[in-house]
């Protein structure tokens, strides 16, 4: 069976200026990113789809990125692959004193440990100690540093909410946000009224981020629920199209009204016992 070293060994043959592959001769950083956020949504998918089968194989794939990267690095003086564990292994020690709690990887698991509330507050201290060593002008830290803005919309939105609230900035229950959620909407249906395409744009950028607000506070993860609510979409608009399939009937020669009506179809066929 293969091994890290072997994978390793592999990137740096494909990389190779005389004997490499020419696609891979010709990537850079920037131009391997979109590559590794595929990748890293196809092992959602395939945890999502309960494919562990294939699991092993997507989680190479999101590797494979890791260690491309460091191939890059490599080539250029900066860093190797052992630098990338390296780092990792340090920041996670430092980050749980409370199975570390002498800092050392291998040291005895049986010295004594946080409780669950030091442990959080420990975790929030560090997170704050890592800002900081980060912050280029320490004088302008922010709560909100190291939030990557290339993380999804509505992952970030919850992070960027949850960082405001660890200082009190924050609604004290679902009930008031639920009010700007209306408050939102109304402002969203007087930019469509005025037909003001930049206050539409903004106004319903100001709604999605309420919403992620609610959603925070009812404990849902707004970026799973809208991937299931995606999933729920696909299915039924499926559906819709196996049905008229079926009848033999093209899709584009149906009115809205039919194909609402084959949309509660849809609905009432999940709800059926048969199709749990």
């Amino acid at each position: 069976m293969y091994q890290l070293n072997d994978l390793l060994h592999l990137m740096a043959r494909l990389r190779d200026p005389q004997h490499g592959c020419p696609w891979d001769l010709q990537q850079n950083y920037a131009s391997i990113v979109p590559h590794t956020l595929e990748e890293a949504y196809e092992v959602a998918d395939a945890i999502e789809s309960g494919d562990f089968d294939h699991l092993p194989g997507e989680l190479g794939d999101l590797l494979f990125q890791v260690v491309y990267y460091s191939q890059l690095a490599r080539e250029e003086g900066r860093f190797e692959f052992a630098t990338v564990v390296d780092a990792i292994t340090r920041k996670l020690i430092r980050r749980h004193p409370h199975v570390f709690p002498d800092g050392d990887l291998y040291g005895s698991p049986e010295l004594p440990r946080l409780d669950e509330a030091a442990i959080k507050q420990r975790w929030e201290e560090i997170k704050a100690e890592e800002r900081a060593e980060k912050a280029a002008a320490p004088e302008q830290l922010s709560l909100l540093d190291d939030l990557p803005s290339a993380l999804p919309a509505l992952s970030r939105a919850a992070k960027l909410q949850k960082r405001a609230a660890q200082v009190g900035f924050d609604w004290p229950e679902a009930l008031p946000v639920v009010d700007k959620v209306r408050e939102e909407l109304g402002e969203v249906l007087e930019a469509m009224s005025e037909n003001d395409p930049q206050a539409i744009a903004e106004e319903l950028g100001d709604l999605l981020f309420v919403v992620v607000n609610l959603a925070r506070h009812l404990k849902v993860d707004p970026e799973n629920a809208l991937r299931a609510a995606n999933g729920k979409f696909e299915r039924r608009f499926r559906f819709i199209e196996q049905a008229l399939r079926e009848a033999g009937r093209p899709i584009e020669n149906c009115d809205l009204e039919e194909l609402d009506a084959l949309w509660g179809e849809a609905k009432k066929a999940e709800r059926s016992p048969s199709c749990a």
